[in-house]
């Protein structure tokens, strides 16, 4: 599967991390824009307004800050599993799956750290959504 982030806007799939530079891997980058810059902060609230709109019954403190925020490189492929879990309800709704098979869904995604040990557990968006494809 890629090693590479890909974007997926529409409701009915997990969606990646930002990226800084439109997930064009020929480019890879950051903004390099610092955490009080007024155009980051912008984009910022921009991303988080947008993913409160397409989930409605998220508070904004339980947005993960990796959906908001582009990472270094701006290719990132994975998310934590918080950063799936905290999609499950809208992707049932919009596929009528219920969100216990899309919990069990994301469960099943989770890549422990190597050895259990370096780094955090991580979840494949793309894996992911070829798997919800799956389901029925």
């Amino acid at each position: 599967y890629a090693n590479v982030g890909q974007k997926f806007t529409n409701d009915k799939y997990f969606w990646s991390r930002p990226s800084a530079v439109d997930y064009n891997a020929a480019g890879s980058a950051g903004s390099n824009k610092g955490p009080s810059n007024p155009e980051y902060l912008k984009q910022v609230q921009d991303r988080l307004d947008s993913f409160l709109v397409h989930n409605p019954g998220v508070k904004k403190e339980e947005v993960p800050s990796e959906l908001v925020t582009a990472s270094g490189s701006g290719l990132d492929p994975d998310l934590s599993p918080q950063g799936a879990y905290v999609q499950v309800a809208r992707i049932a709704k919009t596929r009528n799956i219920p969100a216990e098979k899309i919990t069990a869904l994301v469960d099943q995604q989770i890549q422990n750290p190597l050895l259990s040990l370096f780094g955090p557990k991580k979840i494949n968006v793309l894996k992911l959504n070829i798997e919800l494809n799956k389901i029925k």
